[in-house]
């Protein structure tokens, strides 16, 4: 049996005090920390050691936090926590934007970090969990096909190997895939995490606040649900449709729900 690998983190911060606080926190949560004190570096560190985790300082000296946040998002789906002493609604709009994918303020409580990071990792697939969910699923035998009654169109869904499939648009929550018309798509997992709520839902409404809290791993609570954090869900799932080329006035995929909040589209023969 392949054991499971280690959780790698990189920290990029710029203040010493912060970065060694970071990488404690880090260390204690199992993690092995590379630290950085510029965002090139930072930017290396995440292609050389793909991380699971990155938090990631706005002021560092040369490229601010939103650009290193955009060029690590070209190549990696890391987990971005992104950090700043900035506490405007419009900072963590901007780097949310830029491929975060969870905003924190300076100072934080440590035990605040400790659990965004704790529900981050309820809902990370490792690679080994992939690999044998993908195994399983070549195993199995294929379903036999039920006939279909006359009923309003739902995602269908192969039992066998995990997937959900709408308009040519498929997710994989075992196997943390996604592809669109038959080409593999890259999302960050907060935009993976959004695109299965919206699919496993079929074409019942999700509210803003029921996402917010699937994002941060609260869904299974009444938690409170800032404006902050129901902007952050309108910011990702922008992200979300720009990727699937899913416009909001004909959508394909995702359907919003004036005053509510999203569901599934209609199903297109």
């Amino acid at each position: 049996m392949a054991a499971e690998p280690e959780r790698v983190a990189v920290v990029i911060e710029d203040d010493a005090d912060i970065r060694n606080l970071l990488a404690a926190i880090l260390d204690q949560a199992g993690f092995r920390c590379h630290t950085c004190e510029s965002g090139q570096e930072g930017i290396a560190a995440v292609r050389a050691y793909d991380p699971i985790l990155t938090t990631l300082d706005i002021s560092l000296p040369g490229i601010d936090g939103f650009e290193v946040a955009r060029q690590i998002r070209a190549f990696s789906s890391t987990y971005i926590i992104m950090l700043s002493a900035r506490d405007e609604e419009i900072d963590t709009l901007m780097g949310l934007d830029a491929g975060a994918d969870d905003y924190l303020t300076k100072p934080f409580r440590p035990r605040e970090l400790r659990a965004r990071i704790e529900a981050m990792l309820r809902r990370y697939v490792t690679p080994v969990q992939a690999a044998a969910a993908a195994s399983a699923a070549e195993a199995a035998p294929a379903p036999v096909a039920a006939p279909k009654a006359a009923a309003p169109p739902e995602p269908e869904e192969d039992s066998a190997g995990g997937w959900l499939s709408h308009n040519g648009l498929r997710i994989n929550s075992e196997m943390w895939l996604v592809d669109l018309d038959g080409a593999p798509l890259e999302l960050t997992r907060s935009e993976f995490d959004l695109l299965l709520a919206i699919m496993s839902g079929n074409r019942r409404v999700i509210s803003k606040d029921t996402l917010a809290l699937e994002l941060r791993g609260d869904y299974a609570t009444s938690g409170y649900v800032s404006d902050s954090d129901r902007r952050a869900v309108e910011v990702h799932m922008a992200n979300l449709r720009r990727k699937l080329n899913d416009p909001v006035a004909s959508p394909r995929y995702i359907e919003t729900v004036r005053g509510v909040g999203y569901r599934l589209a209609d199903a297109r023969r």
